[in-house]
């Protein structure tokens, strides 16, 4: 019996060593934990009492951008982030995402209080608190303090002007989705008026409000860009108007456009000065950020209450923020996608001729400053749009030119 009892002693040490084994195989060949969207607490005296959120994707580099997400009113950080479609390019471009959330208790909507003269003035309320969140993602994430964003919905969008107004020198540009001129609204007796049917003012007199908001101010201004509805009822669409009056004024650009375009799902584009500024109007869209589902490089975010099924506007304010580091993320192969032919030593050139925009996107150039540039040989193209049309002439792997 002793010998029995000392045998299956022997066998139950060699199972559960075979047990441990294959646990520690299961552990080795699970994934690291993904990214998640993360509350920060002691990031600054926080005057305006909103709550931190950031994102960092895995493998975030040193000195990378960061964008500032400002969700709209009954909104929070959680459904922003998630409905964005800002994840996807944040994890294929790696750059981080600061995501401020506002507490019901300042706000029974949920609304950033883009209305109120205590939270929209420098180093005051909440436009401070978002600030110091900023700065906490510089100290802390080693975020590149010369490309830090911001783009905001609705109340977001009129905080997301709040910020670029008051803290030039601390944003590189900005998107206003659905938003506000900056100090339409000092009040909430006058926020509604401002909204709908909005208030007509003179670009100077628009630009004064921004340039007192840091007075003596004489550094860059960011640039912007601005998204509307032509069909939305809660902001109207006079606003979208009214901020290019504004944000050209302040940026010295004429309130003609240098350029218009259309885009898919009925959006025109009108881009002013040298890429200052730019107004996207969507065709019959209502109130919301516009998004598109689908895995191809220009599709992104959710549908759902204030994500509208239009175009995804996430992506091409990334480009405008230049995020794609001269690139853009490998689209999700198709039947169609064929690889951009390299010619081989006896064969003809490989020519295109396409707008700067098509050539960046198909990743025979790369855009900087709103210029585009030839991959490889570095030559300035023009103007990173899609009305510049360019020859490119492919002479080496990953090398082209100007001319054919």
């Amino acid at each position: 019996m002793r010998r029995s009892s000392s045998l299956l002693t022997r066998l139950a040490g060699v199972a559960a060593g075979a047990v441990l084994a294959a646990a520690a195989v299961l552990v080795a060949a699970l994934p690291a934990q993904a990214a998640t969207l993360t509350q920060v607490t002691g990031f600054g005296s926080n005057p305006g009492n909103l709550a931190m959120y950031a994102y960092r994707p895995d493998g975030l580099p040193a000195n990378s951008p960061a964008v500032v997400l400002l969700h709209g009113c009954t909104q929070n950080a959680s459904t922003y982030f998630t409905n964005s479609g800002w994840q996807k390019y944040a994890d294929q471009w790696k750059f981080a995402l600061i995501v401020p959330q506002q507490p019901s208790a300042n706000n029974a909507n949920s609304c950033f209080n883009w209305f109120e003269t205590g939270d929209t003035a420098r180093g005051q309320g909440e436009a401070l608190s978002v600030k110091q969140m900023v700065d906490y993602a510089k100290s802390n994430y080693a975020v590149d303090g010369s490309r830090v964003f911001v783009s905001g919905l609705s109340g977001g969008g009129a905080m997301s002007a709040v910020m670029l107004a008051t803290y030039p020198d601390v944003f590189a540009a900005g998107s206003v989705v659905a938003g506000l001129p900056y100090r339409c609204a000092t009040s909430m007796t006058n926020a509604f008026t401002c909204m709908n049917p909005g208030v007509d003012k003179t670009p100077a007199q628009w630009g004064d409000l921004v340039r007192n908001a840091y007075a003596g101010y004489t550094g860059k201004r960011p640039r912007v860009a601005i998204w509307h509805g032509t069909s939305d009822t809660t902001v109207a669409p006079l606003n979208a108007a009214e901020s290019r009056d504004q944000w050209t004024n302040v940026l010295g650009v004429s309130q003609t456009p240098t350029s218009t375009a259309s885009l898919p799902a009925g959006t025109s584009l009108e881009v002013y000065g040298s890429d200052q500024v730019r107004l996207y109007r969507v065709s019959g869209m209502g109130h919301g950020t516009p998004v598109d589902p689908g895995s191809a490089t220009d599709q992104c975010g959710t549908a759902g209450a204030y994500f509208l099924d239009t175009i995804c506007s996430t992506y091409r304010d990334a480009l405008f923020f230049g995020l794609n580091g001269g690139g853009t993320p490998s689209p999700t192969p198709t039947a169609t996608a064929s690889p951009t032919p390299t010619p081989s030593p006896t064969s003809a050139p490989v020519c295109v001729t396409a707008s700067n925009y098509a050539h960046v996107t198909a990743g025979r150039a790369y855009q900087s400053g709103g210029y585009a540039y030839a991959l490889g040989s570095n030559q300035r193209m023009g103007l990173y749009n899609t009305f510049y049309t360019s020859t490119l002439k492919q002479t080496g792997p990953s090398y082209w030119v100007i001319g054919c």
